[in-house]
């Protein structure tokens, strides 16, 4: 066991971390986060070389503060977009519907999950800084061209491509730099982390909403534009990489896990929760405004409140996953979700979606957290953690991208039809369930097979 925990340590890569609409946890199965980490490669002269974590003091600490505001400014920014949803469906995109609106955001999002595969190969080669650099500017960039963007071209590109690449730089380096520092406490320090999407996703919308109505859309958008550049401008001040860069790097795709049967089941399963679980995020405030008739001001906060309760639903299980274990609690939570998402057909009150909304960011908050722990228990080493990691949530990347633009063509807000919406959302996430408890089986007789085959064998061993 100390063994393990010193070559995490050293290697922290291939141990990931995931945060909020999308971010993975440190060590499992104590992940509190939504998002996926690359593997690193497995040098064995960086475990001589390098002095054991400090678990503590000031400078780990302030590891822990930067990698909190990269992940404020990579999945709170994504995890947002619903605001800007509602606000471009009435205002400058009017004229499109929103399954068009809605491809902004679900590409924003496949970017910063989907671009960990070109980014853990970049960190690996100790280009760390230049990352953060890199992902700074086009996301201030993007913020700043997207103030003064009035078409939908214009939007997509500042907004959905260069903002989503920026996130997607900054994303990597916060959940591989932590984990270096910590060992004892990584649980502490990785919630932490993770808190920092949720917080985001809470400030971001609010502040956009408080300020548009007062100095209009360009200078709501900038302010959101110089808060990112505050806050990256501390991250970049006080991150520092402790591990020597390795001088191999590690591959991105590993063509065995492709006869993997749980590891397919499984990332197939993530490829459809994904595809339905941010639907419910994405349109709720217009669903707020249209079905349930509640005012504008008010109706806003059903995204803030949903956001705030995810916090604990990336924390409280990950916690919980080493007892009881996180493949059980994904299928309990996936199958809850679901069951959630089908009662938003029924929703006709303010207290009822406010109560939705807390039940729903609690759950879908514990399915984005926990599949990074749980690819830690199929992957067959180590050292192929990381990489199976990458690719299972390319899958989740795939069905974040589409998933939102369909449930937006079904959904029909001029007839106030959106029980189709909820319906493909809620069948989604239960057909990932249904793959997630396969994967659960058939790891299950994995193990029988293998202890039958080891009794076999020291039966043999004994007669002879």
């Amino acid at each position: 066991m100390a063994g393990q925990e010193a070559e995490r340590a050293q290697h922290p890569h291939i141990a990931p971390t995931q945060t909020g609409a999308g971010q993975c946890s440190g060590v499992p199965p104590t992940a509190t986060t939504q998002a996926p980490t690359p593997a690193s490669t497995f040098l064995k002269e960086a475990q001589v070389a390098t002095p054991p974590p400090p678990n503590g003091g000031l400078k780990a600490w302030t590891q822990v503060l930067g990698a909190h505001f990269l992940f404020f400014n990579s999945w709170g920014i994504v995890n947002a977009f619903g605001v800007y949803q509602t606000y471009y469906q009435t205002a400058i995109l009017a004229d499109y519907n929103a399954s068009d609106i809605s491809w902004i955001g679900t590409f924003q999002a496949f970017l910063l999950v989907s671009f960990s595969l070109v980014a853990g190969p970049i960190f690996d080669r100790g280009y760390f800084r230049i990352l953060l650099i890199v992902g700074m500017f086009l996301t201030v960039f993007g913020i700043m061209m997207n103030s003064i963007s009035n078409r939908y071209w214009q939007v997509f590109l500042s907004q959905g491509l260069c903002v989503g690449l920026g996130t997607g730089c900054l994303f990597l380096p916060s959940v591989a730099i932590v984990a270096t520092y910590f060992t004892t406490k990584r649980a502490l320090a990785i919630g932490f982390v993770a808190s920092g999407g949720s917080i985001g996703s809470l400030i971001y919308p609010i502040v956009f909403h408080c300020l548009e109505p007062r100095i209009g859309f360009p200078w709501a958008t900038r302010v959101l534009g110089f808060i990112a550049l505050g806050t990256l401008t501390v991250s970049i001040l006080v991150l520092r990489t402790r591990l020597p860069a390795p001088t191999k790097m590690r591959a991105i795709l590993d063509p065995q896990a492709f006869k993997n049967v749980p590891f397919i089941l499984f990332s197939n399963g993530l490829f459809l929760a994904f595809a339905g679980l941010y639907v419910p995020i994405f349109y709720i405030i217009f669903f707020a405004e249209v079905r349930v008739h509640v005012n504008t001001d008010l109706s806003f906060y059903m995204l803030p409140i949903l956001n705030a309760a995810s916090v604990f639903g990336r924390i409280i299980p990950g916690l919980l996953a080493d007892k009881y274990g996180s493949l059980e609690l994904l299928v309990v939570c996936t199958i809850a979700s679901a069951i959630i998402g089908y009662v938003g057909i029924v929703i006709k009150s303010l207290g009822s979606l406010i109560v939705y909304s807390i039940i729903y960011g609690f759950l879908s908050g514990a399915v984005v957290s926990l599949p990074s722990a749980v690819v830690a228990t199929l992957a067959p080493s180590m050292q192929l953690i990381g990489t199976w990691m990458g690719m299972s949530f390319f899958f989740a990347a795939l069905g974040i991208l589409i998933g939102n633009p369909i449930a937006g063509s079904i959904i029909d807000v001029e007839k106030n039809h959106f029980g189709g919406g909820f319906v493909f959302s809620g069948t989604l996430v239960t057909a990932a369930a249904v793959l997630f408890v396969l994967t659960k089986g058939w790891k299950h007789a994995q193990k029988w097979r293998e202890m039958k085959y080891s009794e076999e064998a020291a039966i043999l061993k004994s007669d002879s």
